[in-house]
């Protein structure tokens, strides 16, 4: 007689293991991408409810609402993410060690999608 072999408790570990890295790679990211602001003595908080917050690193990489984009992608998930940006913020927070042609690309293709206000994050200067 043949012995069978059981695959269903390999295929349940399997999916488990799925569903936790499908869990944990957006906290990863999330993480991974440290944004040093500078600072500033005035400003004021934006209102998040019609923000769109687009973080760029000291190293060029982007994320919009907290999912990373490619640089030549950017314009194009702008794009879809302000359609209808009359009234919505664009925040930028960039590094201190970006160079400022990046910010100033994003707020240009901001300006182009015609957001109601632009700002740029910074951190309260507690000095």
């Amino acid at each position: 007689m043949f012995a069978e072999l059981n695959l269903v408790p390999l295929i349940d570990v399997s999916l488990i293991l799925v569903i936790i890295f499908m869990v944990l790679t957006p906290i990863l990211v999330n993480h991974q991408l440290t944004v040093k602001l500078p600072k500033a003595s005035s400003g004021a908080p934006a209102e998040s409810d019609s923000a769109v917050t687009i973080q760029i690193s000291k190293n060029g990489a982007v994320t919009i609402e907290g999912i990373a984009v490619k640089w030549e992608k950017v314009e194009r998930e702008m794009t879809l993410r302000l359609s209808k940006a009359k009234g919505k913020t664009v925040l930028v927070q960039a590094d201190r060690l970006t160079p400022v042609e990046k910010v100033v690309t994003i707020l240009d293709f901001a300006k182009k999608l015609g957001v109601g206000k632009l700002g740029i994050g910074v951190t309260p200067d507690d000095t």
